[in-house]
């Protein structure tokens, strides 16, 4: 089981060394890495990065045995200001440049909303503003494939990719197998569906399981306000049915732990690693 956890995550930031020597501790072997996040005193602004920046987070991290499974770049590819989305388009497309740098060839992203601020509008799930992302991702994927990297999407029901169809809708539109998925079935649930998870979760595997090249792990309740994520193994997503599909579907797929935070970290772990191994 190839397991990990995102470094923003963890009770260290701004320092690489301890952060991959207290990740190898805990017996993970990968991170999501967002640079602005996990590093917040490094400057990662737009023209910042460099190969000779991955190459040294990257050397740090291998002296662990940690990879970077995820340069994280989250944007909002359909930001209602046009002069901020082509800043954020820019600032993944200089990721892409780079990533091979920090040894890694994914670089993750959700679909955005049409607030400025990431809340839901209604229009997040109108043709329009799908027809907008579209061009956004192309752009994104058309400079990946230049440089054999991987534009991972991820959705989430309150933005503009928010169900399994609409994600292969995505998917098959763009048309390039430099576009995958990171598949977060917590992202998938809301109050309205929370009672069908497998079957969410079945037809996101039907619909695009061969695309999926990351996955990430967290819980959740139900609360008077909806969905609430919790860490893993706290919440009710059914972990036995999840982790049974994808052993057999994408077997050491890297599975990374998200909104788990210490001190839940190593118990969220073990309980991944007993369900993993006996499913």
């Amino acid at each position: 089981m190839n397991l990990g956890v995102r470094a923003h995550d963890l009770n260290v930031l701004d320092d690489i060394e301890v952060i991959a020597q207290k990740v190898s501790e805990k017996g993970f072997t990968a991170i999501q890495l967002a640079l602005a996040k996990a590093l917040p005193s490094l400057n990662s602004s737009l023209g910042s990065l460099s190969p000779g920046m991955g190459r040294h987070i990257a050397h740090v991290l291998n002296r662990h045995n940690v990879d970077v499974a995820v340069l994280g770049c989250y944007i909002n590819p359909v930001h209602p200001d046009l002069e901020q989305r082509r800043k954020s388009l820019d600032r993944f497309k200089e990721h892409i440049r780079f990533a091979r740098d920090f040894n890694c060839s994914i670089i993750g992203t959700e679909t955005g909303s049409i607030n400025a601020d990431f809340s839901f509008h209604p229009a997040n799930h109108g043709e329009e503003i799908f027809h907008e992302l579209v061009t956004s991702m192309k752009e994104l994927v058309d400079e990946a494939e230049k440089f054999g990297v991987i534009v991972g999407v991820e959705a989430v029901t309150k933005f503009t990719i928010n169900d399994p169809k609409r994600m292969k809708r995505l998917l098959d539109t763009i048309d390039s197998d430099n576009l995958q998925v990171i598949f977060d079935p917590v992202n998938l649930i809301d109050k309205n569906n929370y009672q069908r998870q497998e079957e969410v979760v079945a037809e996101s595997l039907e619909l695009f399981g061969d695309r999926i090249v990351i996955v990430h792990a967290k819980d959740f309740v139900l609360t008077d306000d909806g969905v609430k994520t919790v860490p893993v193994g706290q919440g009710l997503l059914n972990y036995d049915f999840i982790l049974k599909e994808i052993k057999a579907r994408k077997p050491l797929v890297n599975i990374l732990l998200e909104d788990t935070k210490e001190p839940f970290m190593n118990e969220s772990r073990d309980y991944l690693k007993k369900i993993y191994e006996s499913v």
